[in-house]
């Protein structure tokens, strides 16, 4: 029994290495699910949704993005966008929070320089209704 005390000490050990590497990818598949607000926040709205809806449409935000809800939201360009409201992250580096959400919207060029989403443009105010319609796609 002694002989074997060594090879069980280290098949113990590898496997205490691998589950604390692995513990931060426990809860990948719903990262943010209950984490982040949806059209409000505790301090008040993002902004109008029924807005944002329309402005998503107005500005073809659906040329590049998959939308749902949204009419002829099919492009292929960027990400689609259902769940956006879900996700841990935006532009796979800022957290998704409202205010990154808007910071994101009115210049994502200055956040990811040479990335595919163009600076619009957008108003605070615009930014925040688009955010508020993207935040109830869960």
């Amino acid at each position: 029994p002694g002989a074997d005390m060594p090879r069980v000490r280290g098949t113990l050990a590898g496997m205490l290495i691998a589950a604390m590497l692995l513990l931060p990818l426990a809860g990948c598949g719903k990262a943010g699910a209950d984490l982040h607000p949806t059209a409000s926040t505790p301090g008040g709205a993002i902004g109008s949704v029924d807005r944002g809806h329309d402005l998503i449409e107005r500005i073809g935000c659906g040329s590049c993005h998959t939308i749902p809800g949204i009419v002829d939201a099919v492009g292929l360009v960027g990400p689609p966008l259902d769940n956006i409201g879900r996700r841990g992250y935006l532009a796979g580096l800022l957290h998704n929070t409202p205010e990154n959400m808007v910071r994101w919207l009115r210049h994502p060029q200055q956040i990811v320089p040479g990335n595919a989403m163009p600076d619009m443009g957008l108003s605070e105010e615009d930014a925040r209704d688009i955010a508020a319609y993207l935040y109830t796609l869960k």
